[in-house]
């Protein structure tokens, strides 16, 4: 085994060896070395899966972790309009909707009663609502199910109720946090890159904005996810650059639960009907992104979700042997990837997910948003 060991690592690329040494040992890698590896093929490339899988399983061992929730998408009106964005609507569109707090508690409440411990919710930017009535949805759903978690407002949700209300971001995220907040989703991040979202979401907050928002939120108690979404126009100096952003954040503050990275679903976006981008990202770029992860986060961010509904369920179970360690949520419902041209569903069944992690030989566990394990399977 040992001359095995020796043969494989001199069959190496040198640089590709001594960096995956070092990940091993423990030590960071810079945003050079993760550049490198992001260029690596062949035996390379495989090396670099088995290490992410092995710190994987040194960090967090072999549970699989899951969380029973719904996602609540409010309203598709949105004044933002990404381009990498199908799901969103302007208010005179017939396909427009927005939902009461009323309604949206319901949801809540019909989740809980089918066993999920979360509800994720988000929107559109939608020009008519304020503070208020994201203040209403949290107290409705308090009122009406007082133990689930709300897992809820992107940072640019934060940003618009920050301009809307005229208050600070710190007097909004208190405000919310007062209304029934529980913690929040990192998403509006992409990449963090601002000539990157002049690009594609030219009218979302820069990435200084999103630092901003989630420092503040970290500050006040609040956890959030930090995410990723690839596979567009980035460069792979943009997603060491975000990697290294999202490193920092958590080296200061802590806060952040979890790491999902997002492979840019593309076929009924405006940026690939406008032929503006390529087809998405391949399989094994978006192995790559996970176990980059996996090494660039070490002992840092331990848990690493993949996202069944971009990924579909087979390369989802294939990605948690290349650094990741969580399958997501149930979702009950899923309205952005879907309207995009996703094709994995709107729903997983809790058993479906334990037989798929069952499958890989791993120990599925249902965890809470803050990842304190319920039980295991």
């Amino acid at each position: 085994m040992d001359k095995f060991k020796e043969e494989f690592f001199k069959s190496l690329d040198p640089d590709v060896s001594s960096i995956l040494g070092k990940a091993l040992d423990g030590k960071k890698i810079s945003q050079e070395e993760a550049f490198k590896l992001f260029t690596v093929k062949g035996l390379n490339f495989n090396a670099l899966i088995l290490v992410a899988d092995w710190l994987r399983f040194k960090r967090v061992g072999d549970t699989v972790t899951f969380v029973c929730n719904r996602n609540i998408n409010f309203t598709n009106v949105c004044q933002v309009r990404c381009e990498f964005c199908a799901f969103s609507r302007d208010s005179n569109s017939p396909e427009a909707y927005l939902l009461k707090p009323r309604d949206v508690a319901v949801k809540a409440k019909e989740a809980w009663l089918k066993g999920a411990t979360e509800v994720c919710i988000q929107g559109g930017i939608n020009p008519i609502l304020d503070l208020t009535y994201y203040e209403e949805i949290l107290r409705e759903i308090k009122k009406e199910t007082p133990k689930i978690h709300i897992h809820a407002f992107s940072p640019m949700e934060i940003a618009y109720m920050s301009w809307k209300s005229g208050l600070k971001f710190e007097e909004v995220l208190v405000r919310l946090k007062e209304a029934g907040l529980d913690s929040m989703p990192g998403t509006a991040a992409e990449i963090l890159v601002d000539e990157v979202r002049k690009r594609i979401c030219p009218r979302k907050i820069g990435s200084q904005e999103w630092v901003k928002i989630i420092k503040t939120a970290h500050r006040l108690g609040i956890p959030t996810t930090a995410t990723i979404m690839y596979g567009h126009i980035e460069r792979l100096e943009d997603l060491v650059t975000h990697l290294k952003i999202l490193r920092d954040i958590q080296e200061e503050t802590r806060g952040f639960t979890e790491f999902i990275p997002l492979t840019f679903i593309h076929w009924k976006t405006p940026l690939y009907l406008k032929g503006k981008v390529k087809a998405g990202a391949t399989g094994v770029e978006d192995l790559k992104v996970y176990a980059i992860s996996r090494l660039f986060f070490n002992g840092v961010i331990d848990n690493i979700q993949v996202s069944w509904v971009k990924l579909g369920a087979k390369f989802a179970q294939i990605a948690l042997t290349a650094g990741a360690n969580d399958f997501g949520g149930t979702l009950m419902e899923e309205n952005i990837s879907r309207s995009a041209g996703a094709t994995a569903g709107e729903n997983m069944p809790m058993d479906e997910i334990i037989r798929l992690i069952r499958n890989l030989g791993r120990v599925p566990a249902q965890r809470t948003t803050t990842y304190k394990i319920l039980r295991k399977f």
